[in-house]
């Protein structure tokens, strides 16, 4: 009886796992079910799941629950967000007899403004100073002034934080900034900001730097952090001025690095009243990390001299949010185009919303035109990204590829009355998953400028024709087959 028993346990054992990993999986797959994603990102899941033992399970755990609902972040933990919902009825009801100086840029821009004051509570702000930053040259000139120039507070938030030269020099200025008695807190994120050093960090809280990881990646608590990151880049110095874009700290947006080359990116510089939205949007995630509150005192948000006028509006969006709102204004924007609609992302990989959207104007006869990058840091998403191309092409949108190096910009450009410039990609992640900003702009100077920036870049990009991607080899068109199968995944 025990040799009997030798032999059959291993095949029982066997036969009761085999059982449980079905259970688990159809378990699994009700979850993935109920949750009432889009079809095409749930039948994704199901089949890695499926046709994936073990790892499939794994990769779900990990990338695939949908925090969103779960309300695994909530930042109506801050009571003082009140006075923003208050502020925001108040301006619904301006919008609908506004102020006759602001009466056409209202009018022209009214569904958007509507829409982002009802998903994001995001006040339309109208005087202010904004300077398009159209490189990383520029743009840590202007950055490092700004630092330089700080009395008060420094808050400070990246994705992508190297301590490299250009790492460094920001660091040595919020040091010396610290030891002098300016208030200086810094959110990094865990995943982007890898490879940050721990002794940099010391170095960084020994000077009184107030330092603070967004959602650490530290296993067993893996799975519910690494597939929800913070994707902004924020700096506002004093309250008074900030900047916001597509723009990390790196030197790869100075120098020539690797086979991509130079990042091409572009990022802005804004004083006056948008500034508190800007901060509103850092204490909110500084909250999340430190459960410090910081909404409510006076000297981060001094009132604003500016009087130059520039409307716009900044949108933020993540797990933390009820609505995908940046997402919804780009298909709002998107929609109801007339003229011509320009973008450029570094990464295309839309939902089938703004899919459809494009092509629709494409074919309503709107001149759209794509620019996407010719290389690309990431090998799967480049070719998802290019998956998209064929009917693209065929619904008439202009599809272009950056050529001199990376263009990481995230911009768009919309009948020279509507702008955008932020840190949320045309992807998936960033209209679900990552903590995003961006800035929506209602200033055609600023339109305008954009757009010469972008008739620019296409200058160093290649329209792709048809008969062109037609004749590209085989094995490309397989790897981006496969690409697009997964990117729901992504």
């Amino acid at each position: 009886m025990n040799t009997f028993a030798l032999v059959v346990a291993p095949f029982a054992f066997s036969t009761a796992l085999k059982i449980f990993y079905v259970m688990v999986v159809v378990l699994t797959i009700a979850v993935i079910i109920h949750d009432k994603r889009e079809p095409v990102k749930a039948l994704a899941w199901i089949t890695v799941i499926a046709l994936v033992p073990f790892a499939g399970i794994i990769l779900y755990i990990v990338f695939g629950r949908n925090h969103r609902k779960e309300k695994l972040f909530n930042r109506k933990e801050i009571k003082d967000i009140e006075q923003f919902e208050k502020m925001c009825a108040e301006q619904l009801c301006q919008i609908a007899d506004p102020d006759p100086k602001f009466r056409k840029t209202i009018a022209d821009n009214r569904d958007i403004i509507t829409l982002l004051l009802n998903n994001n509570k995001a006040l339309l702000t109208i005087h202010n100073r904004v300077k398009v930053l159209n490189n990383g040259k520029e743009t840590f000139a202007a950055l490092l002034a700004a630092l330089k120039s700080a009395t008060s507070s420094i808050h400070i938030e990246y994705y992508i934080f190297e301590n490299d030269r250009i790492g460094n020099k920001i660091a040595r200025i919020l040091l010396e900034k610290a030891r002098k008695g300016v208030e200086v807190r810094f959110i990094y994120d865990d995943v982007g900001s890898w490879g940050l050093k721990a002794k940099f960090i010391r170095e960084l809280r020994k000077a009184g730097v107030k330092v603070k990881c967004f959602m650490p990646v530290v296993f067993p608590w893996l799975t519910s952090s690494v597939n929800y990151r913070n994707h902004r880049k924020i700096v506002v110095v004093d309250g008074c001025i900030a900047f916001t874009g597509g723009i990390n700290i790196a030197d790869r947006y100075m120098l020539r690095r690797g086979k991509i080359g130079l990042w091409r990116d572009t990022h802005l510089q804004i004083e006056g009243e948008a500034v508190a939205m800007l901060q509103a949007v850092f204490v909110t995630d500084w909250y999340f990390v430190s459960k410090e509150q910081l909404l409510d005192t006076q000297k981060y948000f001094p009132k604003s001299e500016i009087r130059q006028k520039s409307p716009l509006q900044i949108a933020s969006s993540g797990p933390d949010s009820d609505w995908a709102s940046i997402m919804q204004a780009f298909f709002s924007a998107i929609i109801h185009a007339q003229q011509y609609i320009y973008i450029s992302t570094p990464y295309f990989l839309p939902n089938q919303a703004i899919l459809t959207a494009l092509k629709v104007a494409a074919l309503s006869g709107i001149d759209v035109r794509l620019m996407i990058p010719h290389r690309s840091d990431s090998k799967i998403v480049y070719w998802a990204t290019r998956s998209y191309v064929s009917e693209l092409i065929d619904a008439g949108i202009h599809v272009y590829m950056y050529r001199k190096g990376f263009n990481h910009s995230k911009v768009i450009i919309i009948d020279g009355t509507f702008s955008t410039v932020g840190s949320a990609n045309m992807d998936v992640r960033s209209f679900e998953d990552n903590f995003e900003v961006t800035a929506i702009m209602y200033d055609r100077r600023i339109a305008r400028e954009l757009e010469t920036s972008f008739l620019q870049d296409l200058e160093h990009s290649l329209l792709v024709t048809r008969q062109a991607w037609d004749e590209r080899p085989n094995l490309h068109a397989f790897y981006e087959a496969m690409s697009r199968l997964f990117s729901p995944l992504l």
